[in-house]
């Protein structure tokens, strides 16, 4: 399905399309039919994923489907040009599902800089929505004990950092860097805690900034010295 020939194809639809700037019904034939061929395979997706119950299958479904996209994504990438795409929404959405926020990072700046708008059964708008799973990821990933991607999150936050979103989403956010960042850079860590404390101060975060504190305090107290042995010494006879 995905042969070179067939992703040659799409990438070279998807940058006519995206260099069109226009809406889709604007588009010349071919490249609206491309379009079309991504939007009937989105929906035969969803149908699959809609039958599935399984959290952790859906996971695993999504990151079979991704590779079907990729060609048209990295067309639409390339042209750099914008106008509204359903398709790359979808695929960064996906991406985040999966785990891969760095992957999902260059497709939110992308989507973010061109104002594109999510697919109309998702009730955010696209900076929430970005903000508030890559902090779900992220915090679900620390708390099996696995490593967060602190750079895609840094990037997340500052990608967001001017648009409008419910208080308690920017305060999860921050809550994932604090806590990504606890072990390797504590001081960093604490500022990102009292800023989700700032931005929402429900976030549940007071008990990790106290014990945050003690530990830094603790680490910057000079190690203990033995004291000198000024007892004087005995001896017989």
């Amino acid at each position: 399905m995905n042969s070179p020939a067939r992703r040659h194809y799409l990438r070279t639809a998807a940058a006519l399309a995206a260099a069109a700037g226009a809406a889709q019904e604007d588009l010349p034939p071919a490249t609206a039919n491309a379009y079309e061929l991504m939007l009937r395979q989105l929906a035969e997706h969803r149908r699959t994923l809609k039958s599935i119950q399984s959290i952790e299958r859906k996971v695993e479904a999504k990151r079979g489907f991704l590779p079907v996209y990729a060609p048209w994504v990295d067309g639409v990438l390339q042209a750099d040009r914008g106008g509204q795409d359903d398709v790359l929404v979808t695929v960064l959405v996906w991406r985040i599902d999966t785990g891969d926020l760095a992957g999902a990072l260059t497709l939110a700046e992308y989507a973010v800089r061109h104002g594109l708008t999510p697919p109309d059964h998702y009730q955010r708008g696209l900076p929430c929505i970005v903000a508030e799973e890559f902090a779900e990821v992220a915090l679900r990933q620390l708390a099996a004990g696995e490593l967060a991607d602190v750079a895609a999150l840094e990037g997340a936050a500052d990608l967001t950092a001017g648009h409008d979103m419910p208080d308690e989403v920017r305060a999860k956010l921050y809550k994932a860097l604090g806590y990504a960042l606890r072990e390797a850079a504590p001081q960093q860590a604490l500022d990102y805690l009292h800023a989700a404390l700032k931005a929402h101060d429900k976030v549940g975060v007071k008990k990790d900034i106290e014990r945050l504190e003690r530990e830094i305090r603790k680490a910057a107290e000079p190690p203990a010295t033995e004291q000198p042995n000024t007892a004087p010494a005995t001896g017989q006879g």
